[in-house]
């Protein structure tokens, strides 16, 4: 296809595309057909420490960039990506899978980073106090931490690359990123895309790779990298957090998610319902912020589980790239045979599938949209983030059954409730354990809201006024009365 022969295949090193240092490649495939798309560089050590030196050397030019200049690349850039809709979510659709509607909605989610952060570019502040002792003066300024290296997930290809790279720049760091080797094109096409909108060589840079612990971990431990980025698993953070000790590298980590999802009895269920479609199936629940645990108040629960069986049955499943397709894909087989094993679980610890829990036939990587009811406490899918269209409905009695089991988890990132009462609303977000908190919604993602999740959820926030914090340290000089 057009769209995918026009991208870069390269390493983007400096300001230009080079092949890998060994001329190895990976190859990314198209989970609806798995067919493969092309070849792209495959990075080795070597090539991710070319990558960490161009951005060390460009860092103090970068940070000397007027805020200003810093701020009009990166609305150039998002003027960009507006403008080229159309090929980007294309691109994600053949590289990931989701229906086009749903890579057009993450267009204009993922460039939105970048015109937020063009505008905290300028508003980057320090401050002047006396001392209370009146014998100094308080000089306190703001400088960007240094290189960064930001590795992200294939579930948001361009929204993951641009909601760590906008702050990154906006701040004056330089960076290399690494995207997931299942979907590595939409970070070389927004690599282009900045090069375009005058980005100078060296301030960003592109490593794909299958070998990431071989190429991160040198890097991590090399003493150039004085911040990480990462959005992916628990498990791999905690290894990631290890590796970063030894040389006291700052991080963000935004990781697992198991979110509860509450319906209270005087929920409005049009509105539950709605927002449970929406936090369950929003990329075909392939989401950190995917409702997990749906929990229904007794006295709505048969009713709720009608109306969300109807919907969740009348979605369309097909590729991405087909006219009126509602759920692509997952990434793999893998991913596929996951959301499957955790269904038969479910049912053999006495759930009931309501709709979906089918293997389908032929090519691809699909898998229903499925509704369980009746789960029991022995069900792994209680404690198990599933990343697929799975919606797993148990009952509760009373509001403290509801809190208590959506916090017991070790996870914290997003929870959702539904309830007409407001005093009610507030205390349960109270008591909920959640970075983020949907009320009588199921999106939470927003590039002007601070986005980040508590426990092993993760470290630091994405997005808001804080996410450009992240990439900043805090200078204080000490300056006599009088001198």
């Amino acid at each position: 296809m057009t769209v995918v022969r026009d991208v870069p295949k390269q390493l983007f090193i400096g300001g230009t595309w080079q092949d890998a240092e060994s001329a190895r490649t990976l190859s990314v495939d198209n989970p609806a057909t798995g067919e493969e798309l092309c070849q792209v560089a495959d990075a080795s050590p070597a090539d991710g420490q070319r990558a960490v030196d161009a951005a060390v050397a460009a860092q103090a030019a970068w940070a000397a960039t007027a805020p200003r200049v810093r701020s009009e690349i990166l609305r150039r850039a998002y003027d960009l990506i507006i403008e080229r809709t159309e090929v980007l979510a294309l691109l994600m659709t053949l590289e990931m899978g989701k229906p086009l509607a749903e890579a057009r909605a993450e267009v204009a989610y993922g460039a939105e980073f970048f015109r937020w952060f063009s505008e905290e570019a300028v508003r980057i502040d320090g401050g002047l106090t006396t001392a209370p002792d009146g014998r100094n003066r308080l000089l306190v300024t703001r400088q960007p931490v240094g290189p960064c290296l930001l590795i992200t997930p294939w579930n948001f290809p361009l929204a993951m690359g641009t909601r760590k790279i906008g702050p990154a720049l906006a701040a004056g760091c330089t960076v290399v990123l690494k995207p997931a080797p299942q979907t590595p094109l939409t970070s070389l096409a927004l690599a282009a895309i900045l090069t375009e909108a005058g980005l100078p060589a060296g301030v960003l840079n592109i490593v794909t790779t299958t070998d990431a612990a071989g190429v991160v971990e040198p890097l991590l431990r090399g003493g150039q990298i004085r911040k990480l980025s990462f959005t992916g698993s628990t498990a791999v953070g905690r290894i990631l957090l290890a590796q970063c000790a030894d040389t006291v590298i700052r991080t963000s980590m935004e990781l697992g998610g198991n979110a509860p999802l509450i319906v209270f009895e005087d929920a409005d269920l049009d509105t539950a319902v709605e927002g449970t479609m929406v936090a369950k199936m929003r990329n075909m629940g392939e989401s950190c912020c995917a409702a997990n645990r749906i929990y229904v108040h007794t006295s709505v629960a048969r009713e709720f589980a009608a109306r969300l069986t109807t919907r969740m049955a009348a979605l369309r499943v097909g590729p991405g790239t087909e006219p009126g397709t509602d759920v692509g894909p997952l990434i793999d087989a893998t991913a596929r045979s996951k959301a499957h094993d955790l269904v038969q679980d479910a049912v053999k610890h006495g759930a009931t599938v309501l709709t979906g829990g089918e293997l389908p036939t032929g090519p691809g990587c699909f898998y229903p949209p499925t509704v369980l009811a009746g789960l029991t406490p022995e069900a792994a899918i209680n404690d198990t983030e599933i990343f697929g269209p799975v919606a797993a409905l148990v009952t509760f009695d009373t509001e403290d059954q509801a809190v208590t089991a959506a916090n017991d988890t070790e996870f914290g990132l997003a929870s959702y409730l539904f309830t007409q009462n407001l005093d009610r609303a507030l205390r349960v977000a109270d008591r909920l354990e959640s970075g983020m908190i949907g009320l009588n919604t199921g999106l939470v993602s927003n590039p002007a809201a601070p986005f980040g999740g508590i426990k092993q959820s993760g470290l630091g926030r994405e997005g808001g006024r804080v996410g450009i914090d992240e990439f900043l340290e805090y200078k204080y000089i000490a300056v006599p009365v009088g001198a």
